[in-house]
């Protein structure tokens, strides 16, 4: 067996390592250790978070750090706050037997006077967000003219966040004989540029496949009707009584709203997402780290640099656009070598985007039934059982209380007394899933049959279907005839409605027209926003679509009427 002494790590890291439990390197460490220690090459490594990676990249730049030397010799750029506090506490942990060893983490949302200070007293390991650093560079405060190695950790997601400018104007300033290391979950087409652009000839590293989840990660999915979403979160979170999870949201507003309702249920939850301070950020993480809240609800951005080993399930309250948005999703969960659970809430039609995900990450989601009330109350009492099994007792503390309630509850027998704990412990359980329906999306494909007796579908059948509840249909002059497809009509969207991101529904597209699903309360957004749009010298138009309007007759008599026009005006030409 491998150990970190035959990978060249020193005498003194090998004494604080052991210490915080380290017995022999994990993949990712005994891949990178001996490059950063030894080789001549830089490296990118395509690994997941929680495969050990901080320590793979962290005991080289210590090791290789010139203490007599007060000035920036190795750099890491992190994503997040967040990350940067992490990777310096690590490296700490690590160098507690060096002496005369200074890191630093830099990052906004702190002060930077105080950073400062620090800086000029002497720095030789800055970990550090790239605008914090940029600033800092610019205020003359940072050189890095003697820095040797260079790590970008969680690259993709620097990237994601929009840090390419900031990251080539740092590497611009760096040596160009300097080391570089790239860590990233999955490899995107502008962290490839950036390995091209300022790394020289670098080896490359998989831990796992490219792009594919954590290996100990099971991927499930429940289908629902999109109103019974929520419903089903509850089951799931009931069906798992040690549940520790963080449940991805779209858009800040989901995600206070689904925490805001678990909360009023009972549950200890709490929501993380950009509207919050960085005091509320930071509390709201510290009691999940705690254990005080056991559901966590937030937005991707908000979650990044949250670094939790031990959780058993993470949720996606709906699919991310984005596989790579997925991976690192699931990739919290699972880690260490332990199991763990990727969940995916859908409706019928997120299941072409589930099949896109399980395509690119190279495995399989296993559809499950919701949980039912007997199955969810029957894995509590269970759980109850085996509490009550191996709570502690402290006989001395106890005994003196003993004859008191024996004498109270002397006339129950034991099944008794165990039916009145049972009952006590799930009263509002029992009482809340008494009748509970099946919630299961049935998606069953009529028999062909079925099929060959049913009438052929019209584009009047698709003018005159109604929105799901909740839901307004928009009508716009653009189909398929126009080069006008689902992308397009997301991308117009993303670009001209102000405010919040628009969630789309069902989408039909015709030859001459559109007509799609949006939120009621978004409704008269959209149809003002598209209305006078220019999609390739074609003008839009836009309106809440009336279930009583034929749109593919008005689009023939639109047509005919144009080429009309044109007939009678071509002698002129």
């Amino acid at each position: 067996m491998t150990t970190f002494n035959d990978l060249g790590v020193r005498d003194d890291l090998l004494k604080g390592i052991a210490e915080m439990g380290f017995e022999a390197p994990m993949p990712v460490q005994e891949k990178v250790i001996p490059v950063l220690l030894d080789g001549d090459h830089d490296l990118v490594a395509l690994a997941q978070t929680g495969t050990g990676k901080t320590a793979a990249f962290g005991l080289p730049l210590i090791q290789r750090v010139d203490t007599s030397r007060l000035v920036p010799q190795a750099l890491v750029l992190a994503p997040t706050r967040e990350l940067c506090l992490q990777i310096a506490g690590d490296l700490a942990d690590f160098a507690k037997y060096v002496p005369d060893i200074s890191i630093l983490p830099v990052y906004g949302g702190s002060s930077i006077e105080s950073q400062i200070k620090a800086l000029r007293r002497g720095v030789q390991i800055i970990i550090a967000t790239p605008g914090r650093l940029i600033d800092l560079i610019n205020r003359g405060v940072v050189k890095l003219a003697d820095v040797h190695t260079v790590v970008l950790d969680e690259a993709d997601e620097m990237l994601n966040m929009g840090f390419v400018d900031s990251i080539n104007d740092i590497l611009a300033h760096v040596p160009d004989d300097r080391k570089m290391l790239m860590f990233s979950a999955t490899m995107p087409a502008e962290a490839a540029r950036i390995a091209k652009q300022y790394m020289h000839e670098p080896e490359e590293i998989v831990i796992g496949t490219r792009n594919e989840g954590a290996a100990n990660v099971r991927h499930i999915y429940y289908m629902v009707n999109a109103k019974d979403k929520y419903l089903a979160l509850k089951r799931i979170a009931d069906n798992s009584p040690n549940i520790y999870a963080i449940i991805f949201c779209r858009t800040r507003r989901d995600t206070q709203e689904i925490a805001d309702k678990l909360i009023a249920d009972g549950y200890n939850a709490d929501a993380l997402h950009g509207d919050l301070s960085q005091q509320q950020r930071d509390l709201v993480m510290k009691k999940f780290r705690d254990r005080v809240t056991s559901l966590l609800v937030a937005t991707d951005v908000a979650a990044r640099g949250l670094d939790v080993d031990d959780l058993t399930h993470v949720i996606n309250y709906g699919l991310p656009d984005d596989t790579a948005v997925y991976t690192h999703r699931s990739g919290r969960t699972g880690r260490a070598g332990k199991a763990g659970v990727s969940i995916a809430i859908i409706h019928s039609r997120e299941k072409g985007r589930l099949r896109e995900i399980e395509r690119i990450i190279g495995k399989k989601f296993e559809r499950k039934e919701v949980p039912t009330p007997e199955h969810i109350i029957e894995k509590q009492l269970y759980n109850l059982a085996d509490r009550i099994e191996r709570v502690e007792v402290d006989d001395s503390e106890i005994d003196r209380y003993m004859p008191g309630v024996l004498k109270k509850l002397s006339w129950l027998t034991a099944e008794d007394l165990l039916k009145r704990v049972l009952s006590l412990e799930f009263k509002r359980l029992l009482n809340y899933y008494k009748d509970a329906p099946a919630i299961d999306f049935i998606d069953e494909k009529p028999s062909k049959k079925d099929r060959a007796d049913r009438a052929p579908r019209t584009p009047q059948d698709k003018d005159r279907r109604t929105a799901e509840r909740g839901m307004a249909r928009i009508y716009v002059n653009a189909g398929k005839a126009d080069g006008f497809f689902a992308g397009n009509l997301i991308d117009l969207l993303n670009h001209n409605v102000p405010g919040q991101r628009v969630d789309v529904g069902r989408i039909d597209l015709m030859p001459e027209y559109s007509l799609f699903d949006v939120r009621k309360a978004d409704a008269r957004r959209v149809t003002a926003a598209l209305k006078g749009v220019d999609f390739f010298g074609k003008r839009l138009y836009s309106e809440i679509a009336d279930p009583d309007k034929d749109y593919a007759a008005s689009s023939t008599r639109k047509s005919k009427a144009k080429a009309k026009g044109k007939k009678e005006k071509s002698p002129r030409k």
